[in-house]
C-alpha cells in the first residue's frame, strides 16, 4: 500500500514534510478545523439527532470535512469522526449529553471485546466511506488525514464512563495492572484494524490522539503511551500499511523527547507548552507539528501574529507542520483563523 496514488508532481506538501523534507513554507492544518466555529458546520450538525449518528453518516461527515477546505487555504483535511467510535465498535454504549460531553455505559468484558478487535474497521466502515468521498472531492495537492484515539486516552473514557480529571483511570491502572494491560492490548488490536481500513479508504496520513498523556509518571508513560503507540505502528506496518503516522502525546512535557526517540512515528505533534529547543531537538530525527495556543487564536490581535511569526522562525529550519497545540475552540472568530493562515501561507 502506498501513502498516495497521486503523481510526484501533485504530492501534497504535508507528505513531503513527513518524509523529512524542509518546505519553503510549512504545510498548515488545524485540529478541529471542521467544527462549531463555522456556521456551515452548525447548519449540517443540526440535521442529525445525535453526535454519533452524525459521525457515522458518510455524506454529512464528508461535507463538514470539506467545509473548511473550501473556506481556507489548509494543506490537509482531517476526516470528521470522533475518538470514541472504537468503544462503540467493541460493544460499549457511547452517547453524548448536551453540555456534558461523552457518556459511556458499563465496560464490557475484556473477552467479549477481544473477539471484536479484528472487526473494528468493518464495524466503522462508515468512516471509510467518508474518507473515500472526501478523497474523491479533494484537490490532489491537499492531503487527507485519518485518525484514532490512542489506547490510553480511549481507555480512560471507557473506565470512567465519560470526561473527568482522569484520576479514576490512573488509579485503576495502579490497582488493576493486568486488567488494564489486557484492555490496552484490545484497543491496540482494534486501532490497528481501524486505521488500516482508513488507509485503504484514502487516508494519506494517520494520527494518534493521546489527549490525556499528562500527569503520567515516566514508567506509566512508557507502559501506557510509548509501548501501545509503538505496537500500533508496527501492527500497521505488518499489514503492509506504509502510510505515515503522526503521534500526539499531549501534556507529556519533556517525556515527548523519549516518545520521539522510541516510537516509530514519522511526525510528533507538540502541545502549547513545547519550547523552541524541544522542537528543534526532535526535528533532528522527526517532523514536528504544533504548537499554537488555541486560546491565543481565539483572543487574536498583535500577540497572535507575533506568536505565529515566532513559531515560524524557530522551527521552519527543519521539517515542520504548522498547527495548534490542541483543537480550535467553538467561539473562535473566523477572522482570526484567516489572519493566521494568511501569515503562514501568504494567501
Amino acid at each position: 500500500m502506498t501513502t498516495s496514488s497521486i503523481s510526484p508532481g501533485q504530492k501534497p506538501k504535508l507528505l513531503s514534510v513527513l518524509d523529512g523534507q524542509t518546505a519553503e513554507r510549512p504545510p498548515v492544518w488545524f485540529m478541529r478545523q471542521a467544527g462549531r466555529y463555522l456556521p456551515e458546520y452548525r447548519a449540517v450538525r443540526a440535521t442529525e439527532p445525535t453526535f454519533i449518528d452524525f459521525c457515522l453518516n458518510p455524506e454529512k461527515a464528508a461535507e463538514v470535512t470539506l467545509q473548511p477546505m473550501r473556506r481556507f487555504p489548509y494543506d490537509a483535511a482531517i476526516v470528521f469522526a470522533d475518538i470514541l467510535l472504537i468503544p462503540q465498535a467493541l460493544g460499549q454504549k457511547v452517547w453524548f449529553e448536551a453540555g456534558e460531553g461523552p457518556k459511556l455505559g458499563e465496560l464490557p468484558s475484556i473477552e467479549s471485546m477481544a473477539e471484536l478487535t479484528g472487526q473494528a474497521g468493518q464495524a466503522l466502515g462508515a468512516v471509510g466511506e467518508t474518507l473515500s468521498r472526501v478523497r474523491a472531492a479533494l484537490e490532489p495537492d491537499r492531503a487527507l488525514i485519518g485518525f484514532a484515539g490512542a489506547p490510553w486516552t480511549v481507555a480512560t473514557y471507557m473506565i470512567e464512563g465519560g470526561s473527568s480529571d482522569r484520576s479514576g483511570a490512573r488509579t485503576f491502572a495502579y490497582l488493576n495492572p493486568d486488567k488494564l494491560d489486557r484492555l490496552i492490548q484490545v484497543l491496540v488490536d482494534a486501532t490497528v484494524d481501524y486505521l488500516a481500513m482508513q488507509a485503504r479508504s484514502g487516508a494519506q496520513v494517520l494520527k494518534l490522539f493521546e489527549s490525556w498523556a499528562e500527569g503520567l509518571s515516566e514508567p506509566q508513560f512508557e507502559r501506557l503511551v510509548v509501548k501501545p503507540h509503538t505496537a500500533i505502528v508496527e501492527g500497521l506496518r505488518a499489514k503492509g500499511v506504509t502510510t505515515p503516522v503522526i503521534g500526539f502525546p499531549r501534556g507529556a512535557g519533556t517525556l515527548v523527547e523519549t516518545y520521539a526517540k522510541i516510537v516509530p512515528v514519522q511526525g510528533v505533534a507538540l502541545d502549547t507548552q513545547a519550547s523552541a529547543a524541544l522542537g528543534q531537538s526532535i526535528q533532528k530525527t522527526k517532523t514536528i507539528q504544533g504548537a499554537l495556543d488555541p486560546l491565543l487564536l481565539r483572543a487574536g490581535g498583535d500577540a497572535l501574529l507575533a506568536r505565529v511569526d515566532q513559531l515560524l522562525e524557530q522551527w521552519s529550519g527543519g521539517p515542520y507542520i504548522f498547527n495548534l497545540g490542541h483543537g480550535i475552540l467553538p467561539d473562535t472568530p473566523i477572522a482570526h483563523v484567516e489572519a493566521v493562515l494568511a501569515r503562514v501561507t501568504g494567501k
